[in-house]
């Protein structure tokens, strides 16, 4: 890279201060953002939502074949998903760094700017964070504010006997992105001359790399006067975000396997690697679709919402979750979803 400037020439201030100079705040609660011992924000009547996620190289992401662009804009995202999934709307993140001596200036410059292109789409505001040495490679900490209204965040334990289960999207797209990247990664390793192969695979590579969080859905759902009972993103997989629901709300589930969203390019994948479809968007992780339940009532609102998808019902908590098959077998669900700690 020929235009690259070393870290130590600037220091932690100038560092902070060449990354955040020109960062402008969009949200009136913001009173006070990046510069200052915290960042200050005034909420009056609302409920304030706070989450954060750890991202660790090696663990997280593969810099083999993540841009950092790519990475900055996915690690916002993911958190801004987990405000929306509690019907809240993310309005600050903070944001932590720790780099080990591979990296440098423009990296960390092509890492924040994502940041920023995922702040500037979103309307969310950064307003601070920490950077520190690593001897690991990279680690990344972000922690997002979001604004709830009384009496509308939805939490994972209000589902109810009879109540709909819906999902937004479709399932196992980026799952299978993922194992797209992973087998290119493989063949690159024995080759010089390397041309990974993605054409027509486009909405994988993207579904993984550069994911959205479905803000759409939580003002469709403002906008038809639906209040979820509960709520939660599709992070580890269908399977276990159902269990959690289940388990907080002490209630069964059944979903219909023939339901189930699933795009085109995903399914042609699975063929491809020989991978049992249903699995892979039960399981697979990564979606950051919405995973909701709401009282059989709404049935006509959420079934004339774009991109809303009916796929089960709440039950009694004695009879269990299960999947139903396309042949009426049914298959008890197992929370098989991505675990880093395993």
């Amino acid at each position: 890279m020929s235009n690259r400037t070393e870290i130590a020439t600037l220091g932690e201030f100038g560092l902070i201060k060449h990354l955040t100079e020109h960062i402008e705040l969009k949200n009136p609660s913001t009173l006070k953002g990046v510069g200052d011992d915290a960042a200050v924000m005034s909420y009056g009547d609302k409920l304030t939502l706070v989450t954060t996620d750890l991202l660790l190289e090696g663990i997280h992401f593969d810099l083999m074949y993540v841009p950092l662009k790519h990475l900055g804009y996915k690690s916002a995202v993911v958190n801004f998903s987990d405000i929306y999934a509690m019907n809240g709307q993310p309005k600050q993140i903070t944001l932590s760094l720790g780099i080990s001596q591979r990296f440098c200036i423009e990296d960390l410059e092509e890492f924040y700017a994502g940041v920023r292109l995922a702040c500037d789409i979103y309307g969310v505001d950064l307003v601070g964070g920490d950077t520190s040495a690593s001897r690991t490679g990279l680690t990344i900490s972000i922690t997002c504010i979001g604004e709830g209204e009384p009496g509308k965040v939805v939490y994972r334990s209000g589902a109810k006997e009879t109540d709909l289960i819906c999902v937004s999207g479709d399932l196992g797209a980026a799952y299978m992105g993922l194992q797209l990247l992973e087998r290119e990664k493989s063949v690159f390793k024995g080759e010089k001359d390397f041309a990974p192969d993605f054409s027509g695979k486009e909405y994988l590579l993207e579904r993984q790399l550069k994911p959205e969080a479905r803000k759409d859905i939580i003002r469709l759902l403002a906008e038809a006067n639906v209040l979820p009972t509960s709520m939660m993103d599709v992070s580890d997989g269908l399977s276990s975000e159902l269990l959690h629901i289940a388990q907080e709300s002490h209630v069964g589930c059944r979903v219909y396997e023939d339901r189930i969203p699933i795009d085109y390019q995903t399914a042609a994948m699975a063929e491809q690697f020989n991978m049992n479809l249903v699995t892979a968007a039960l399981n697979g992780g990564e979606d950051y679709e919405l995973l909701f339940t709401v009282p059989l009532t709404d049935h006509e609102k959420v079934e004339a919402m774009e991109g809303v998808h009916v796929i089960g019902h709440i039950t009694k908590p004695e009879l269990g979750c299960y999947l139903q098959g396309r042949d009426g077998g049914e298959v008890e669900l197992r929370a098989q979803g991505w675990n880093s700690l395993s």
